[in-house]
């Protein structure tokens, strides 16, 4: 035996039987041609085929998780296509906060659906939200084989898995608001980098920020041109939402916290609730960086610092919601997947050719902890869907109850911040109202078209949110009456519930509620006045504990939460009442 070929056996035997990707061979790989990388990679039905699947289910059931979903986007996308529905403060050319070039590109496919189907306005919204979800697949697909072809299957595999089952993209996927716009630029741009296509990365990431949301970089000129003569078109005069929007929310130029502030640590509770302990992982992924022997650096590290950026911005903001979250969600699985991918690495020996034991549990573990992530967020969305769906389906019962009669009035109280859109409104009801239970805030009102619709400065809107005096519906008896009987009533409670249900609410022929049933009597608690035409459960949160409202756990889910009725009712006739 030469001593020459001693050494190479020594050598070989030394090898270490895994591969980083880094080894001559692997880079070999990476540069076979396009087919044969496809070979070893996900091919892009499977990834297509899964999220296609889970996002048309989100399309069908998703919920709306805020009522700005519904006011700023569908209402006034709704206006553009049918010329009524409801218009905030922000749609005022007095502040032309919203840009109305949003609403034109999903006017693309709504339009024609509105064509298509006619007065059945529901199934345009479900058609939009499809949209919606098809555009999420794409972006998140192109994603997935990135990954596939630079780290490998089993990357790529657990991302594909978190992307389909985790709450936070299953519910951000199909919702129409600017932050999920964002959310697929984001998820394509990274795609993009991952592939080596700086350039189409870049203009994906400023068609972004202009298009979807404008909280980063503006300076991107040619896109914010088409946003300020798209705002010329409604608004009817020069203005640029885009910046009028930072200006509001970011430069101090507005009052934003009136909307509402929480503490900083509201995002980390509410990345939690999103993605349970797939969100813990993803922010140790800096820690486990320097363990994984330079596979994930630098590439990988620069797609998901934007989590950590984000975070640390939103949270010094005053004013937080759950949708400022929504451009990171795909990153965040992302991050997940490559510390679970990264356990082993965390226990491996390079000087030593044997798997120690740990490195063995620590590759055992990886599909255990991805099962229970997916476990917990499958639980989750299921809570959510089956403890608060209850809205979206009372309002599709509307489209049943033609018998009402042409004029019908529908009517909501405090449950306006439920309220679905006027989609959801059948063409024998002319007209939504708002009874007043209590809200002091400025709610939204009709598009006017006698001022003017898209271009209209109405004198009862501010920037102030406060209540306009012409913003609740008053009864004929109440307007003449209630100066003369107010000083009685005093006399006889102090119940402020009982002063609200004198608001006289006789012009509506329809009425929706939500009944916690508390100690005091609900509006449709009065059989003599109203009859029930649906009813379904409501999870009242108050009174549910946090552990069993916030994940479905079998029996207990039932058993140990407290529901109330969310109910349509209808006015009998004065001759049954």
């Amino acid at each position: 035996m030469s001593l020459s070929s001693a050494r190479q056996r020594r050598a070989t035997a030394a090898s270490p039987p895994t591969d980083d990707g880094y080894s001559k061979e692997a880079k070999d790989r990476r540069r076979r041609p396009s087919g044969e990388e496809e070979e070893e990679g996900i091919r892009w039905f499977l990834p297509f085929l899964a999220l296609g699947l889970l996002r048309h289910m989100s399309a069908s059931s998703n919920l709306i998780h805020d009522c700005d979903e519904v006011f700023n986007y569908w209402e006034p996308l709704h206006f553009l296509l049918y010329r009524s529905g409801f218009q905030t403060w922000e749609y005022s050319s007095n502040f032309a906060l919203r840009s109305y070039l949003y609403l034109f590109i999903h006017a693309l496919v709504a339009g024609p659906a509105s064509m298509i189907f006619g007065e059945h306005k529901v199934r345009v919204f479900y058609s939009v939200r499809i949209f919606l979800g098809l555009i999420s697949t794409i972006t998140e697909t192109v994603l997935v084989v990135a990954l596939s072809r630079k780290y490998g299957k089993r990357l790529a595999c657990y991302v594909l898995a978190m992307l389909c089952l985790t709450s936070g993209c299953f519910f951000a996927s199909t919702s129409f608001l600017p932050s999920s716009f964002s959310m697929y630029a984001v998820t394509l741009s990274s795609a993009l980098f991952l592939l080596e296509n700086y350039a189409a990365a870049v203009s994906v990431a400023a068609a972004g920020v202009i298009l979807g949301w404008p909280f980063s970089i503006l300076v991107f000129l040619p896109v914010t041109v088409l946003s300020v003569i798209a705002d010329y078109y409604c608004y009817g005069k020069w203005t640029a939402s885009v910046f009028n929007l930072l200006k509001y929310n970011v430069f101090g130029g507005g009052e934003s916290h009136l909307y509402g502030t929480e503490e900083p640590s509201f995002y980390f509770k509410n990345g939690f609730n999103n993605f349970n302990f797939a969100f813990i992982l993803a922010l140790l992924f800096l820690g486990f960086v320097p363990f994984a022997r330079k596979k994930y650096v630098p590439d990988l590290l620069i797609v998901v610092s934007p989590v950590y950026i984000w975070l640390a911005f939103m949270s010094l903001q005053a004013h937080k919601e759950e949708r400022f979250l929504y451009p990171i969600y795909p990153l965040i699985c992302v991050a997940a997947a490559a510390v679970i991918d990264t356990f082993p690495d965390f226990f491996h020996d390079k000087y030593s050719s044997e798997q120690s034991i740990f490195e063995k549990i620590a590759k055992g573990l990886r599909p255990l902890i991805l099962g229970f992530i997916l476990c917990a967020s499958h639980s989750r969305t299921f809570s959510m869907l089956n403890g608060y769906g209850a809205p979206i389906q009372i309002y599709q019962h509307l489209e049943h109850h033609e018998d009402t009669g042409p004029g019908s009035v529908l009517c909501v109280g405090s449950e306006w911040h439920r309220y679905p859109s006027s989609f959801f409104i059948p063409s024998y009801i002319s007209e939504v109202r708002w009874i007043d239970d209590g809200f002091r805030g400025l709610l939204p009102f009709p598009f006017n078209e006698t001022l003017g619709g898209t271009t209209a400065a109405p004198s009862y809107f501010n920037d102030k949110n406060k209540a306009s005096d012409e913003q609740y519906v008053f009864s004929l008896a109440f307007k003449l009456y209630s100066t003369y009987f107010l000083l009685t009533i005093l006399r006889v409670t102090t119940s402020l519930h009982f002063w609200l249900q004198l608001k006289d609410i006789g012009a509506c022929s329809l009425l929706v509620e939500l009944d916690l049933r508390r100690p005091y009597p609900s509006r449709g608690s009065d059989l003599s006045t109203w009859e029930t035409l649906a009813a379904l459960p409501f999870l009242d949160r108050e009174l549910s504990p946090a552990l069993y409202r916030s994940f479905f756990i079998p029996h207990r889910w039932q058993q140990n939460n407290v529901f109330g009725l969310y109910k349509l009712l209808r006015r009998l006739p004065t001759d049954q009442a």
